[in-house]
């Protein structure tokens, strides 16, 4: 079996979390401070405030610039699900706009058109960890005085035109769940330059503390968001290797690169020349005449660790319910899914295992092309 994702964990890790457990502070503790320092640093902001998740550090986001019942927030239906969510958990509403078909990104061409009296934000999603095109985000937020939340959550050490992904926004958003780049098992962390927006996120995450005032002072309505110092520790352990883990990426990355080429109907990844790409996962996209469930399905059998990535937000059961979406509203959000397989991608993934995973990618396609292929599937195998 060669697995979808696997986390890249050291001694290093290991000695940092036995540190916290020997030291008896497990949560609110030093190791919280240290790794907010560190990160803020990394991502080149005045604050960073972390959290349980890359959701909760959205919802935070959503909750300290006040966006509300009513209000709407412009982003894209190509992405994981908790990028729309967000909003719901405010009772705004996403407002969806199709994405480019090369980058999967948003397509910026479509965002004006979307924005009404109503539209108080512009929620980008840097999918699979190349930015979106903030150029164009920034002057369409500036020019109808719009804030910019950065979905960062699969982006870390990305960059756009020179500048950190998570820094070029009101408040960007990481993420490290064990399948990103770097993790701290669940977690995340909130980046700003805002010192009002830090200082509401700070008390959003501790149950609506007031962060100046007495200890059981709840001065709003807060949540429980908070990130242990074990997480913490093992999040510093890994931001102390990130540019060895990138590294490590992107020489999967190229392999994949190089050796998918020439596999016909594969349609390879497409890298915006002012974007540096910080690899989350590898996808590939299958040419329309490729059965790419049946290709999943082949390649599960083998052994080969694959997932649809994404699946169109809009077409989920309860947005459909909510909203009213149906096929066709956003055709190339439709399309991309249709056709989009995440392949195994992890830092120690080794050239051995990548011939194999394209060798069994090669052997699918071939066996998927050919007449009553998914009737024989079974008899096959």
């Amino acid at each position: 079996m060669i697995p979808l994702a696997r986390p890249d964990i050291t001694e290093k890790e290991k000695q940092a979390v036995l540190e916290v457990l020997d030291s008896n502070i497990l949560s609110l503790g030093p190791k919280l401070n240290e790794f907010e320092k560190k990160m803020a640093d990394y991502a080149g902001t005045q604050f960073a405030i972390a959290c349980n998740s890359g959701t909760s550090g959205l919802h935070m986001i959503i909750a300290a610039l006040g966006i509300k019942d009513g209000d709407e927030v412009i982003t894209t239906p190509f992405s994981f699900i908790s990028s729309s969510n967000c909003m719901l958990f405010e009772r705004a509403k996403p407002v969806f706009v199709d994405i480019d078909e090369k980058t999967y990104n948003l397509d910026t061409t479509q965002i004006e058109e979307k924005i009404t009296e109503r539209t108080k934000a512009i929620l980008p999603v840097h999918v699979f960890g190349q930015p979106a095109n903030m150029n164009d985000i920034r002057r369409i937020a500036l020019k109808h005085g719009l804030a910019i939340i950065e979905d960062s959550c699969e982006a870390i050490g990305a960059e756009w035109n020179g500048k950190k992904a998570g820094a070029m926004s009101n408040a960007g958003v990481f993420a490290f769940y064990p399948n990103k780049q770097m993790t701290t098992g669940e977690g995340g962390v909130v980046v700003t330059n805002n010192e009002n927006l830090a200082k509401l996120c700070y008390s959003l995450r501790n149950q609506g503390r007031g962060i100046d005032t007495q200890w059981l002072n709840h001065v709003r309505l807060g949540y429980n968001y908070r990130m242990s110092d074990i997480s913490c520790a093992l999040g510093i352990a890994q931001l102390e290797r990130i540019d060895e883990i990138l590294a490590k990426r992107q020489r999967v990355a190229d392999f994949y690169m190089q050796k998918l080429k020439d596999v016909d109907g594969v349609i390879l990844p497409t890298i915006d020349q002012r974007a540096k790409m910080s690899w989350f996962v590898f996808v590939i996209r299958f040419e329309a005449w490729i059965d790419r469930n049946l290709v999943m399905q082949l390649l599960l059998e083998r052994g080969v660790g694959c997932r649809p990535y994404f699946t169109a937000i809009h077409l989920q059961p309860f947005y459909r319910e909510i909203f009213g979406y149906k096929e066709g509203d956003f055709p190339v959000t439709e399309h991309v899914a249709s056709g989009t397989l995440a392949i195994p991608f992890f830092n120690n993934l080794t050239e051995e295992q990548i011939d194999n995973v394209v060798a069994e990618i090669r052997r699918a396609i071939r066996y998927a092309s050919l007449p009553d292929s998914g009737a024989r599937l079974k008899e096959t195998i």
